[in-house]
């Protein structure tokens, strides 16, 4: 896909990185909100919570209105197939599903500085959540590709997404991924 093979290297990702980075991350970020800025065990919960529940709604905003723009010219030609085009070319693509560490270490921690300017201490188990939400995204997309379903809120996730996939609608409808309830509340389901 790229001229250079080192970059294209650092383009593909194998599924099990995501959970391998950010599942000690998430725990840390709980265990760092609780031991030093003294959050209850309940409030931490419902701050995760929240935090997950953020992320679904950031999964649709970002599928839905950053990785389907197109810019004009040949630069955003270029940057959408980059950053989302690519997927749908090769949808089969096992090491092109999950979005590169390079990218995401970088997102993480600039999340992580957007929760503390908004929200203080309170912010650790509130990006905790948040991060187990991507986490959770980006395995459930690798499965919905890749996994045959066993269970059926997989399968009806991988219809749905699926069906995202298919020409008529990519650009249009059906932008959850993990989830469907943002397409839902939007009316692209």
């Amino acid at each position: 896909m790229f001229e250079s093979r080192l970059v294209d290297r650092f383009s593909r990702t194998h599924w099990s990185v995501v959970p391998i980075l950010y599942v000690p991350a998430v725990s840390l970020c709980v265990i760092y909100g609780l031991a030093h800025h003294g959050l209850s065990v309940a409030m931490s919960a419902a701050l995760f919570a929240t935090g997950v529940l953020l992320w679904t709604l950031s999964e649709y905003v970002l599928h839905r209105w950053f990785f389907h723009w197109v810019p004009p010219g040949r630069w955003g030609e270029r940057m959408h197939f980059l950053v989302h085009g690519v997927h749908h070319r090769w949808p089969r693509d096992r090491y092109r599903l999950v979005m590169p560490p390079a990218v995401s270490i970088a997102l993480f921690w600039g999340f992580l500085g957007l929760f503390i300017l908004a929200v203080g201490p309170r912010a650790w188990p509130l990006h905790a959540g948040f991060t187990a939400g991507y986490v959770f995204y980006d395995v459930m997309h690798y499965a919905i590709h890749h996994l045959p379903p066993r269970w059926g809120w997989h399968k009806a996730l991988r219809q749905h997404h699926l069906a995202h996939h298919a020409p008529r609608l990519q650009h249009e409808r059906k932008f959850g991924v993990s989830n469907t309830i943002w397409d839902h509340v939007f009316g692209t389901y």
